[in-house]
């Protein structure tokens, strides 16, 4: 039965878990939308397997696995292989030893997946977004992000596609006089106190893989109202200061985090 719990029932578990989550609109906290009816299926699919798989007799997979009395000659012939010129038997080591893997690896699986259940899923944090974060400006957004910016139409731009623009703009004085409205959380700027980073998470396929973007905002009395980790709401206007874009805001307003926290 343990056998079965580590493999069926685990899967069975966390396909469930997943399903839970589905439903309750939070599995966009750990995957891109767009990669969600994957894993609802392949949840599905588990619980099936898992609820067969625990219902099947016991021992059926023994008996499968050496019908009749072959399996009585089969092991016989190994253990008698297994025994030295001084008559120690060490197949019992080696049964032991992986009997000991399979209950400390089996314990330590079953720890995860009631964790999974127990503990609250929440969004990653401000400390991670800044460690993750480099020198070099990730680039997101579409492949025409720029292209779109260039001819005014950035209506539906977010932290990412701006972020792409502000590293990439070879004009970037074309973009002077943009009007944005974006959410993100505060982080600091590496280089000048009299500016933060509006920064969101990117999740490409799952949180493994999400990153950090991030647009400077210029404003040297913002952390009278905000701390760093604070989500707000800026709305301004893309400004050109010494040759670099950067957000100059008319409004800056403290929010809640949004349910949905990450962009994609």
């Amino acid at each position: 039965m343990w056998e079965r719990w580590l493999g069926a029932g685990l899967a069975a578990v966390l396909g469930i878990a997943t399903l839970v989550l589905a439903l309750t609109g939070r599995l966009g906290l750990f995957l891109n939308p767009a990669g969600s009816w994957f894993a609802i299926a392949m949840a599905v699919v588990a619980i099936g397997v898992g609820v067969v798989g625990l219902a099947l007799p016991l021992g059926i997979e023994r008996e499968h696995d050496h019908p009749g009395e072959a399996s009585t000659d089969h092991d016989h012939d190994h253990s008698r292989d297994q025994v030295d010129d001084h008559g120690w038997d060490h197949s019992q080591g080696a049964v032991g030893r992986a009997s000991a893997v399979s209950i400390v690896g089996g314990a330590i699986a079953s720890t995860v997946v009631v964790a999974a259940w127990l503990l609250p899923p929440t969004t990653l944090s401000v400390t991670l977004a800044m460690d993750r974060a480099t020198n070099a400006p990730a680039l997101f957004g579409r492949d025409d992000a720029v292209e779109l910016a260039s001819s005014g139409d950035t209506r539906e731009f977010g932290i990412p596609d701006w972020s792409t623009v502000f590293a990439t703009a070879t004009s970037p004085e074309d973009f002077a006089g943009d009007a944005v409205e974006l959410e993100g959380f505060v982080t600091p700027h590496p280089d000048d106190p009299e500016q933060f980073l509006l920064t969101r998470l990117v999740i490409t396929h799952c949180v493994i893989d999400a990153q950090p973007a991030a647009v400077p905002v210029s404003d040297a009395d913002w952390d009278a109202g905000i701390e760093v980790g604070d989500w707000a709401r800026v709305e301004g206007t893309v400004v050109l200061e010494g040759g670099e874009l950067t957000i100059r805001p008319t409004t800056l307003t403290p929010i809640e985090e949004p349910q949905d926290p990450y962009e994609y």
